[in-house]
């Protein structure tokens, strides 16, 4: 092996072990919102969740120990290995975890009692179509729950990752604007955290 293929292998391996060191951070201070927001949707054994950028899986596993069935779906093929690996450590069943963009989910039309997205909408392209695709896979009276961390107007770099009152209002009309009905945003705190949380049932 060269100089040259040598350093390029010890690139690759810094590169994969910043990536792993990046998705365990992401679990991070996730099981708060996930606690909150399977309470919020008052989940059953009959029900079907879609976690719309699932992450690790926190608030997937979370929903199928209260009985539901669960699926996560994400863009990112590393967060879902991780997911998938924390899913079998813990022995969660009635889940899975598939490959997907909120603009394009990979889930039967009206098939699904609840969507969820825990700080994702923030990272969504285009937001109109991640609403019409929630609302094409939820059920007649399904429920959307929609979670962001409060941020200050002007915040930047990881402080930014959130909802200032301003875009958590914008996101409110959104919905609306995608038929949606009972179209409410409160705000809770979770530890440390603000959350602004948008809920809506499907027409």
């Amino acid at each position: 092996m060269t100089t040259g293929e040598r350093n390029g292998h010890s690139h690759e391996q810094h590169g994969a072990v910043f990536d792993n060191l990046t998705a365990v951070s992401m679990t991070v201070g996730r099981g708060g919102a996930a606690r909150l927001v399977v309470q919020l949707a008052n989940l059953g054994p009959s029900d079907l969740v879609v976690d719309v950028g699932c992450g690790s899986g926190t608030a997937v596993r979370r929903a199928s120990r209260d009985g539901a069935r669960a699926v996560g779906v994400d863009p990112s093929g590393q967060m879902l290995r991780l997911a998938r690996w924390i899913g079998s450590l813990r022995r969660s069943e009635r889940v899975r975890f598939v490959e997907g963009t909120p603009e394009s989910l990979p889930i039967v039309s009206e098939s699904a009692t609840v969507v969820w997205a825990l700080g994702s909408v923030h990272h969504w392209h285009d937001q109109a179509r991640g609403l019409a695709e929630a609302r094409r896979v939820l059920k007649s009276a399904g429920r959307l729950l929609l979670v962001e961390r409060s941020v200050e107007s002007g915040a930047k770099g990881h402080a930014s990752h959130g909802l200032t009152d301003d875009e958590a209002q914008e996101l409110v009309r959104a919905v609306k604007g995608s038929c949606f009905s009972q179209v409410s945003l409160q705000a809770r705190r979770t530890g440390l955290r603000e959350l602004v949380i948008v809920t809506a049932v499907a027409p």
